[in-house]
Parts: C-alpha cells; sequence; structure tokens
C-alpha cells in the first residue's frame, strides 16, 4: 500500500496535519492497526474513509454497537437457518458452507488487493470485544471450525480503529496498536476545513462565524462544546439564509445566543448556561 499523503491526486475535503500523515504511514510500516482518539466530530471516522479514497483501496467499514460480539467480524454460523432447511428438505443442509456468513474481517483477509478495515468506536462494546479481536488482528488470520478450513489474510489490510473513550481499551490490545490523538483543529486549520467544504464562502462570513464558534467553545461550563460537524452544519444554514457576518454578534457571545444556535448548541443546559450569561451581562451594563 502506498504512503499516505496530503498530496495525492484524489480529491478531497477531508484536511490532514502532518502529525496525521506520520501515524498512518508508521500504522502501516510497522504493520499494527491505527487507534485513533479525539473529540466527538474531529474525523476519526472520515479519516480511515479518506485513506481509502485516496489510495484508491477498498475500504471495509464495521461500526461497532453495545451489541456488536468479536465474532461477527469473523463469520457466523447461520444455525436457525440450517434446522429450517432441513425440516423443509433443502438439499443444502448437507454442506454446512451454505450457512457460513462470513464478517467484515473476513471479507477484508480474502481481498486481493490492499484494502482498509475500519473498526468504529470499538469502546461501544463489552470490554472483552478488543481482547477477544487479540489474535485475530496479530496473526492476521482465524479458524472456520465449522469447515475447519483457515481464513488467512493475503494482503495485510491497513486498519483504523476509534474510539470515543467511553470505556478504558485493555492494555494488551493497546500494545498492539500504534496510537494517535486527533487533537481539536486550531483556527488556521479550521479555516482549511471550512473551505474544503464551502469554497465559496464570504471571507467575513467565515472569520465571524469562526469567532464566534470558538468562542462558545471556550465558555467555561459547558457541557457538550460544538464540534467541527456542527460548525458546517451551521455554516450551511447561514449560507442558505444570506446572513450577513454583522448578523452573528462576533463581538462577544455572552451578549446575544448565535443566530441558528440549535446546530451548534445541542443541549437544554447549554442554552440556559449562555441565557444567564447574557442576563448578567445585561445587569452589569445597568450598573454602570
Amino acid at each position: 500500500m502506498t504512503v499516505y499523503s496530503s498530496d495525492s491526486t484524489a480529491s478531497s475535503a477531508y484536511i490532514t496535519t502532518d502529525d496525521l500523515q506520520q501515524a498512518v504511514n508508521a500504522a502501516q510500516t510497522l504493520e499494527r492497526p491505527l487507534l485513533v482518539k479525539g473529540e466527538p466530530g474531529t474525523g476519526k471516522t472520515e479519516l480511515a474513509i479518506d485513506i481509502a479514497r485516496r489510495l484508491g483501496a477498498p475500504l471495509h467499514a464495521w461500526h461497532i454497537k453495545s451489541t456488536t460480539r468479536a465474532q461477527q467480524g469473523l463469520y457466523e454460523y447461520d444455525a436457525v437457518s440450517r434446522l429450517r432447511d432441513s425440516q423443509l428438505g433443502d438439499a443444502r443442509v448437507a454442506d454446512i458452507s451454505n450457512y457460513i456468513v462470513r464478517g467484515v474481517l473476513w471479507d477484508a483477509f480474502v481481498s486481493e488487493q490492499p484494502c482498509v478495515v475500519l473498526i468504529d468506536e470499538i469502546d461501544k462494546a463489552d470490554i472483552e470485544f478488543p481482547n477477544d479481536l487479540l489474535l485475530e488482528l496479530d496473526r492476521m488470520s482465524f479458524e472456520v471450525y465449522e469447515t475447519r478450513e483457515t481464513i488467512k489474510a493475503i494482503r495485510r489490510p491497513l486498519i483504523i480503529i476509534t474510539s470515543n473513550n467511553e470505556k478504558e481499551l485493555p492494555d494488551a490490545f493497546l500494545r498492539r496498536c500504534f496510537f494517535h490523538y486527533i487533537s481539536f483543529p486550531d483556527r488556521s486549520t479550521m479555516q482549511q476545513i471550512v473551505e474544503s467544504h464551502f469554497p465559496d464562502i464570504k471571507k467575513d462570513l467565515l472569520s465571524a462565524a469562526l469567532e464566534v464558534f470558538f468562542d462558545l467553545r471556550e465558555v467555561p461550563g459547558l457541557k457538550k462544546k460544538p464540534s467541527t460537524s456542527e460548525l458546517l452544519d451551521w455554516l450551511k444554514l447561514l449560507i442558505a439564509d444570506e446572513l450577513p457576518a454583522d448578523a452573528l454578534g462576533a463581538d462577544d457571545v455572552r451578549t446575544v445566543l448565535p443566530r441558528m444556535h440549535g446546530a451548534l448548541l445541542k443541549n437544554e443546559q447549554d442554552i440556559h448556561l449562555f441565557e444567564r450569561l447574557i442576563f448578567l451581562h445585561k445587569q452589569q451594563n445597568k450598573k454602570r
């Protein structure tokens, strides 16, 4: 698999930093999964999509839920269907392989071209989930006990694992990964991200919006800071309504709630916090 670089000819709205590119390439060199953490909305899932796009590689995505078991990523044996077919006299029951359902890792292992595997939000699953994948990710192979065959990776895939830090991951699992924390974008990087999505955005609107956005994130006591994806949603609304930059109240977020603030503030506690700040600010101005 070729080196991951922002200089790739593939067009992409995903903005990468040098340290992120180095982390991807280090994981490739070490032949270890890349474990990516960061605030929600910092582009962890989109990273795997972008890597596959830039490298021209197939993407095999496995989105983890609280009920997901490690075995599902390898394969599942559909015993219920086999029992039903046997009762109906179906000739397929003679071959047990007809009831083996391939998982994401199986598909990736038998791919004849280099591919990317996304194991998304691994911390949503049971605490034993990462440990149950240790051997398979190390050896790049697994056994299908029902058919007594071994599935071994033809080409080692690049595995991207994301986590939102909902649970601590086992040390044995962490030792087998290359780790990277995606820091929240600074103002300059965020401007590049926005311009990649909205190339025709007016400069004064972008400047004012970024001022409001970063001021919001710095307010003490905020339960959920707005993320990159929420900023993009907000800007989409502002552009659609053709709002001028001076309508955003960029001078001080304590004086007025931002227009279309429902795209940025996602719970009533944070809205009440800003309402109190605005009230206190007005009270202070009256005393002057």
